[in-house]
């Protein structure tokens, strides 16, 4: 048997090893080909993850390094110690901002993945006057930056009095457009005879909606979670919120990152400890999406 033989046997080999038992029919070569690509995109895609995860444990010489080095030579603890260092000399417990952050995050996400739902479901099986022109407002709404209604939604949470407490970023997080235009437009593609047979059988709208709408749009509601989580997860409130005690966490992160150069090693343990999380949340929902998705032809 010669050396090519050899070879093409074990490219074979290879692919059946890691092909899933339901792919295409395709030749050999050609899922080579397509995994080979998947495998470059996917590095592309994990490399600024790699080089946050490895500054993090770089000593403040490696940081500086020219031109910078992928991964650590002599990794340590120190920028994780600086950091908690750093929180423990503030006026307000570490604890209370990772409260406030988690009380934030929570509590915006479950109402924003409720409400542009329960929002969506009638815009989208439902025709009722002025449907149309909704539509077109939510569309519209999804132009607008965050910058550009940052005056107009200050001025709102003051005439509301809710400057300065939790509810001044929770509100406008409950009212994010992007959720309910991907909402609607996943409950769109519901078959109508779906909702009409569970009328027939007396359900009402409520069960319709919680028993059958919801479960079919699964793999938009996750992802829904996931977008308003990371956001949340990041927001600073500075605009809104004054009081110390009611910060979130990436505020006072944020307050150390400006510290300085001297606190570039501290700013690489920021950054990694503000990744992980919303990283560890689609790592634990995202075979739920792909699952569902999988699963989610709805035809008539």
């Amino acid at each position: 048997m010669n050396n090519a033989n050899v070879f093409t046997r074990s490219v074979k080999w290879f692919v059946r090893l890691i092909q899933p038992k339901n792919s295409l029919n395709r030749s050999v070569w050609g899922d080579l080909v397509l995994i080979f690509a998947l495998l470059l995109f996917g590095t592309f895609s994990a490399y600024p993850m790699i080089f946050i995860i490895n500054n993090a444990f770089k000593p403040f010489n490696e940081i500086f390094i020219f031109p910078p080095k992928l991964f650590v030579r002599n990794p340590t603890l120190d920028n994780f110690i600086d950091l908690i260092n750093l929180m423990a000399d503030s006026w307000i417990p570490i604890t209370r901002y990772v409260f406030n952050t988690l009380f934030i995050t929570i509590v915006g996400t479950v109402g924003h993945v409720i409400l542009a739902s329960m929002a969506a479901y009638p815009l989208a099986k439902h025709t009722f006057r002025g449907s149309e022109a909704l539509n077109k407002i939510i569309v519209y709404s999804l132009m607008f930056n965050a910058t550009v209604t940052a005056i107009p939604g200050y001025v709102i949470m003051s005439e509301l009095g809710l400057v300065d407490t939790y509810w001044a970023i929770i509100l406008p997080a409950f009212a994010f457009s992007l959720g309910l235009y991907l909402m609607k437009n996943f409950m769109v593609q519901i078959p109508t005879l779906y909702i009409e047979s569970a009328f027939i059988d007396g359900a009402s709208h409520y069960q319709i909606f919680w028993k059958i709408v919801m479960p079919l749009v699964k793999p938009a509601w996750l992802t829904l979670t996931i977008l308003s989580f990371q956001t949340l997860w990041g927001a600073t409130g500075g605009q809104y919120i004054y009081d110390e005690s009611l910060k979130p966490l990436s505020f006072a992160l944020g307050q150390i990152v400006g510290g300085g150069i001297g606190r570039t090693g501290v700013v690489a343990a920021v950054s990694l400890f503000m990744m992980v999380v919303p990283v560890i949340v689609f790592i634990i929902s995202q075979s739920s999406i792909i699952q569902t998705m999988a699963h989610s032809g709805i035809k008539e």
